[in-house]
């Protein structure tokens, strides 16, 4: 009877703790009045719903291993990127159409191997000390890439001189309040020409355990560029990385693109042991791009044709949109 009583009593106390548990999930805490007490409400329901959460996924993970190859598939978290606006400029990189426009587009020459990268950086008249390491950073990332500092050159007369020497591509670092906040990227002689907002922008001093970059050419990897635009953005970045990288340096550029921001790094990988896997020893710098415009031939602020601008107001409409 004893025995009975005690079993009795934990059942009792089972059920109470549930009853307790689903009192606090269902409680609404700004009905609360008292701040004190709504903050260690919500304290004890935040650490309740992990606990729960953490339950659950064992449950799970138990149940899978039991039913092995008959367990059920895993639940897709639900993101931005997986719930993405449908695009009808979203292209298949082996449709016969986009493969036509590319073949005659201006990064054409590039693609078909009858060109090399040259590239001329430059800045903004009397750049400050961030955007000089900036430009000395990127010179280091990019082969055959060289720096002139502006000194009251205008635009439009630096294209035609670099067109003269041969430059394939013209990279301009903005600067704002002495920090560099945009980047100009005109391809030559014949355009596109994108300028991007640069933000995020960090010094390899400033990477922890950030290594010494060697002179070898790296390998690009464009990432996740899938529409018209995209493309065509994905195109311009790779034709400023010659074609053929010098694997022994196993140095990496990634440009990745995510919600239209595109981050950029820059790695070598290393092999511990044969058969792991790699892992990745960051360089340096990193740097964010946000798309603002696209313009048809080279830099034009008073008549240019521009294929693309970005309209915050009119075309950020929706947080699962995306253009690149």
């Amino acid at each position: 009877m004893v025995k009975k009583s005690k079993e009795n009593d934990g059942d009792n106390t089972e059920a109470e703790g549930d009853a307790a548990t689903e009192a606090l999930l269902s409680r609404r805490f700004n009905e609360i009045k008292n701040k004190k007490r709504r903050s260690e409400l919500y304290g004890k329901f935040k650490i309740l719903k992990k606990k729960l959460k953490i339950r659950e996924r064992k449950k799970r993970q138990k149940l899978a291993k039991a039913l092995g190859d008959k367990a059920p598939p895993k639940n897709v978290p639900r993101t931005i990127e997986n719930t993405r606006v449908p695009d009808e400029t979203m292209v298949d990189p082996q449709d016969e159409e986009v493969l036509l426009d590319e073949s005659m587009d201006e990064m054409a020459t590039y693609f078909k191997g009858s060109s090399t990268p040259k590239v001329l950086i430059t800045t903004t008249d009397r750049p400050r000390y961030k955007t000089t390491r900036l430009c000395t950073e990127l010179n280091s990332c990019i082969p055959n890439s060289h720096v002139y500092y502006r000194r009251g050159l205008a635009l439009k007369k630096i294209i035609p001189q670099a067109v003269s020497r041969d430059y394939t591509d013209l990279i301009v670092i903005n600067e704002d309040r002495q920090t560099p906040n945009g980047l100009l990227l005109c391809h030559l002689p014949d355009g596109p020409t994108a300028h991007f907002k640069l933000t995020s922008v960090r010094f390899k001093k400033e990477i922890p355990n950030a290594s010494d970059p060697t002179e070898h050419y790296p390998e690009a990897i464009i990432n996740n560029f899938n529409t018209r635009l995209g493309r065509r953005i994905g195109r311009m970045i790779a034709s400023i990385f010659p074609q053929n990288p010098n694997f022994k340096g196993r140095q990496v550029v990634t440009f990745h693109n995510q919600r239209d921001f595109v981050f950029f790094r820059r790695h070598r990988y290393v092999f511990r042991k044969k058969g792991e896997r790699a892992y990745l020893q960051e360089l340096g710098p990193r740097l964010t791009l946000k798309l603002r415009s696209l313009q048809a031939g080279t830099f034009d602020s008073k008549y240019g044709e521009y294929e693309w601008f970005h309209k915050r107001h009119e075309m950020e409409t929706s947080r699962r949109k995306f253009f690149i």
